[in-house]
């Protein structure tokens, strides 16, 4: 075994093993390794754990410590914790970007040192060359975990509701009243609220490493820089952020984040990860240099013919997905957050990237999707798709399904329901498409309901609150002139933009937040709820909040109280949706057989019976299910009946396909309590009885049991 020394520093090394990538400890030392095709000279630099002070350089042999394509050096006598990273140099030009003046992060680590706490990075960019490096390092920590009992739990997709938050802006606030705010722990101490709401998985916006601090933009209003607060700008595609974790500085952001997964679990909530594969946090030229662009910049990028980047996802960089060496590193990352964090589903931002070639060309089956469909210890991940990426390729209902293993974020849901609700005409054809669960998207292809992803808002765009208050988006705090995010939100002020204490208005918003919810809850497919819509939380208009860390972004826990009645209603549709089968189908709706004898499992009426209006003029929808029909339990009948015209429409009430007599569940009209009510808790409703149904608004009939 060989020595290298340093001032006051000696450790014994040799050639180690070639696999597996990253510091991997042995009972006799740390294993290191590093992918790095064009590099020539390659140094491994350990620092000790609370300072720069570089215990040891170690440069690896060409020869000896080289397979193929992959440095390995195996280092004994390290310190139970350190700092490590990598200096690589390299050919100049041709798209390489080496620099051994750098020391990299290492792609696979598990977690990143500093960064412990929120903001005090201090990389505000200033729009200049930042391909300097950075101060932070690869850390080493292992220790022991006991999961207990925990196990995955597998909750059928169709019978998810799916809950998205940001880790910290759901507790940063004081009015969260929690004791570790901004944190993983802090998210264990809202667990009984989620429970008692009854979402069964949380959505949680990126957790990988990134740089809050690399944001250009400054807010007008008061000057303040601006922070990446999104964190959609990856730096370590396996590391957890370290400020996310109250206990980051004694670097346990690994032990924490595993800590909230497990008491989630005991609590019957699964956790989905949004990930970001389809870009990093170095950006574009002017970026600063982590890993990627220093180990090899060819390869983990999309380049052009003068080696300037594709930027394809609208963040600088698009990484180069389909490279089999980068395809490796992305399921290598993938099995460590299922396999040892015990994440239940993976939500991949902008996985249209996925189906680009190494030019950017479109291809029809991406190996990476496919690669991630197929792989064992995923079979049974849930994975989600946002089918778009920044550079037009749209594959809503298209996304390549391999076995069908990928739902999509339904961004025609979304719309189409949007613009049924704000009073367009003609949208009730699209309406009922989207209520049972986008068949002309995912049928063709043999896909299901739960295929369909579906949504009203999320946290890119307005809220649930700002859907219905504003006709435009209002982004000057961003610093970007208003002229980031979406111009077309298919959103309706009621009358007034922004504020306002007209009690007509705000009755009328608080009825249309109620039908947009209520269509979610009760369509075919898997609803997904933003945080703190279920109390109608606002960002002033703002449909862009990546880079808000304020009260704007931090969901405000005295709305619980101040909308106790909303949230009342929420909760009831969540139970009333989780309590029925008719409303999570696991099949689409089957019509009338051949002989026309068959009966439907969906029966479509309109302000009459058997009559429905799918005109171009209709701004109406009614609607039965059968639930004896389902391709589950028996379940009880539903009618449903939809008025988004100005003035009250009478819908005559069909009988219920079993014989039933109806009684009222839901109308979005009428104040709480009676917006919603339990099971046979509402008043009968007669058969061939006529119901006026209030302008802007909808009523659910449930039918009684057999």
């Amino acid at each position: 075994m060989d020595t290298v020394t340093q001032p006051n520093s000696s450790f014994r090394t040799n050639r180690g093993r070639s696999a597996p990538l990253g510091a991997t400890p042995l009972a006799d030392g740390v294993n290191f390794v590093l992918m790095c095709r064009h590099g020539t000279s390659v140094h491994l630099v350990l620092q000790a754990f609370d300072s720069d002070h570089i215990l040891a350089e170690i440069s690896l042999d060409y020869r000896k410590n080289r397979t193929g394509d992959i440095w390995h050096i195996h280092v004994a006598d390290l310190p139970k914790v350190f700092r490590y990273g990598w200096r690589v140099d390299g050919p100049v030009g041709g798209g390489h970007r080496f620099d051994p003046n750098l020391i990299l992060l290492d792609p696979s680590c598990t977690a990143i040192s500093d960064g412990t706490h929120w903001g005090c990075n201090g990389n505000y960019f200033n729009g200049g060359n930042q391909a300097r490096g950075t101060h932070r390092r690869s850390l080493f920590y292992r220790r022991p975990y006991d999961w207990r009992k925990d196990e995955p739990m597998v909750t059928p997709i169709e019978d998810s509701v799916i809950y998205e938050l940001h880790v910290r802006g759901f507790t940063a606030s004081t009015t969260a009243m929690v004791s570790k705010p901004g944190t993983f722990l802090g998210l264990v101490e809202k667990i009984p609220y989620l429970r008692q709401l009854g979402v069964t998985a949380v959505e949680l916006l990126p957790v990988f490493e990134f740089d809050e601090d690399d944001c250009v933009f400054v807010n007008p209003l008061t000057g303040e820089n601006l922070k990446n607060f999104w964190g959609y700008n990856s730096i370590a595609f396996a590391a957890l952020k370290a400020a996310y974790a109250h206990t980051g500085a004694q670097h346990d952001q690994v032990y924490e984040f595993r800590d909230m997964v497990r008491l989630f679990h005991e609590a019957g909530i699964e956790v989905i990860l949004d990930v970001v594969f389809n870009h990093t946090g170095e950006g574009d030229d002017r970026g600063r240099t982590y890993s990627f662009r220093g180990l090899d910049n060819e390869l983990y990028y999309l380049l052009g013919p003068n080696g300037n980047y594709l930027n394809l996802s609208g963040c600088g960089n698009t990484v180069n997905c389909n490279h089999p060496i980068v395809r490796e590193l992305i399921l290598t990352c993938l099995r460590f957050w299922v396999g040892e964090m015990h994440v239940d589903g993976l939500r991949f931002d902008l996985a249209s990237v996925f189906g680009r070639d190494r030019k950017g060309n479109v291809i029809i089956d991406p190996p990476i999707v496919e690669m991630i469909s197929e792989d064992g210890l995923l079979r049974d991940t849930k994975l989600i798709a946002e089918p778009w990426d920044a550079a037009g390729l749209y594959q809503v209902g298209s996304f390549p399904t391999f076995g069908a293993r990928w739902s999509e974020w339904n961004g025609r849901y979304r719309d189409d329901v949007r613009r049924f609700w704000r009073g367009e005409p003609g949208m009730g054809g699209a309406l009922a498409t989207r209520i049972c669960g986008s068949s002309d998207l995912y049928q063709h292809s043999g896909r299901l309901p739960s295929h369909s992803l579906n949504f009203i808002t999320g946290h890119d765009g307005f809220t649930l609150w700002d859907l219905v208050s504003y006709n435009h988006k209002h982004n000057e705090a961003n610093g970007e002139r208003n002229r980031d995010g979406m111009d077309e939100n298919f959103s309706w002020n009621c009358g007034t933009e922004g504020v306002t204490h007209d009690p007509e208005i705000l009755c009328l918003r608080r009825r249309q937040a109620r039908n947009l919810l209520t269509t979610l809850m009760i369509s075919q497919g898997v609803p997904m709820l933003l945080g703190g819509d279920e109390f109608l939380r606002t960002q002033k208009g703002n449909n862009n909040a990546w880079c808000q860390d304020n009260e704007l972004s931090w969901i405000d826990w005295r709305l619980r109280e101040s909308h106790a009645d909303f949230l009342r209603f929420t909760t009831m549709l969540i139970s009333l949706r989780k309590r029925h089968p008719a409303l999570r189908r696991r099949t689409f709706f089957k019509g009338t057989g051949p002989d026309g004898l068959q009966r439907p499992d969906v029966i479509w009426h309109g302000v009459e019976p058997f009559a429905p209006d799918f005109f171009a003029g209709s701004r109406t929808l009614a609607f039965c299910l059968d639930g004896m029909r389902t391709d589950r339990e028996p379940d009880r009948d539903f009618y449903v009946a939809c008025n988004a015209w100005i003035e009250p429409i009478a819908f005559r009430i069909p009988r219920s396909p079993n014989g039933q007599r109806w009684r009222r569940a839901i109308d979005t009209s009428l104040l709480s309590p009676l917006d919603i009510v339990g099971l046979d808790e509402g008043p009968v409703v007669l058969a061939e009885s006529t119901i006026h149904v209030a302008p802007h608004s909808m009523i659910v009939l449930i039918a009684e049991a057999s």
